[in-house]
């Protein structure tokens, strides 16, 4: 081939982003680049779905279980390590795989983002007073009063993320979904996106299932060892936080369990949300393999020939 092409299945959690991958990768003889800010962690894998170890030793993956809890890492670092693996895959493959949901990291790579400042300690300390004293609401309604777009797309009941898109706000007096939506940068490689989709029912279904089963494979035993590291970045995550609550003794197991099923639900909503703003790419159900192989192998082919002809 004359050009580099980057196959980028997006989608919610759960939807089945990782079986699609694995055989687009296999066909393709290529490996896999993941676009999840969590399987990026290696004390996290229950959780967060990460590939078995069966399917990762199918074919090569990049950026699973490659860093750790207890090191800061942000989608700008992200952006700078995927492109260097991008680069050097490159030398042997004409197409690579990139596989997650979490839309601020597949946006980093396909478009660039415009740098986010640093926190003015200043701002910051007055947003953590101010939630310190009146609790999370306050922000909340201040994020979808100068910026209903964030509300939506992300967590808003992450105080943590709150908390920085409003001290960005507060200091550059501009909405942090501006700097979302910065001028495309050039890449070396061809975006061909594939946007996996179900129906709520059908998905929350998936989710309910997806759950019981993170259960049934010990998620409870991998959140209670992960208890002296409660107060990282990286566990402030839906499966493990509620985990947390009832080791803590504040709810019941099912309760728990329960309230997993719902935020990822959640979750999933923000997620949808996201894409349907931001991705641009054909959407599939994720049981339509072979005609998202057909798909993908003719955008490639149409490409490849339209940039040969004299």
């Amino acid at each position: 081939m004359k050009h580099r092409y980057l196959i980028v299945i997006a989608g919610c959690t759960g939807v089945g982003k990782t079986r699609l991958a694995l055989q687009v990768a296999k066909h393709f003889r290529t490996a896999i680049v993941s676009a999840d800010s969590r399987q990026i962690y290696r004390e996290m894998s229950i959780g967060v779905a990460r590939p078995s170890s069966a399917e990762l030793e199918l074919v090569p993956h990049y950026m699973i279980g490659s860093h750790s809890i207890l090191q800061p890492f942000d989608v700008v670092q992200y952006e700078l390590e995927v492109l260097k693996i991008l680069e050097q895959l490159y030398r042997d493959h004409d197409v690579v795989v990139m596989a997650g949901g979490t839309g601020l990291y597949l946006k980093a790579v396909l478009d660039g983002m415009d740098p986010l400042p640093p926190n003015d300690p200043a701002t910051l300390e007055t947003l953590q007073a101010l939630f310190n004293l009146q609790g999370i609401e306050p922000l909340q309604e201040e994020l979808m009063r100068r910026d209903p777009s964030a509300a939506k797309a992300m967590d808003v009941k992450n105080p943590r993320r709150l908390l920085r898109a409003l001290c960005v706000m507060r200091q550059t007096g501009k909405p942090i979904s501006e700097f979302w939506q910065g001028a495309p940068v050039k890449r070396t490689f061809i975006p061909v996106p594939v946007w996996l989709r179900l129906d709520r029912q059908a998905l929350h279904q998936r989710i309910n299932q997806r759950v019981g089963q993170m259960m049934e494979a010990g998620l409870l035993g991998e959140v209670s060892g992960l208890m002296p590291f409660r107060g990282s970045q990286a566990l402030e995550t839906v499966g493990y936080q509620e985990l947390f609550e009832y080791l803590e003794g504040n709810s019941t197991l099912e309760e728990a369990v329960d309230w997993i099923k719902v935020h990822t639900r959640q979750y999933a909503k923000r997620q949808e949300t996201w894409f349907r703003k931001y991705f641009k790419g054909p959407d599939f159900s994720p049981d339509a393999t072979a005609e998202i192989m057909a798909y993908l192998t003719q955008t490639i082919q149409n490409h490849e020939k339209i940039h040969l002809e004299p």
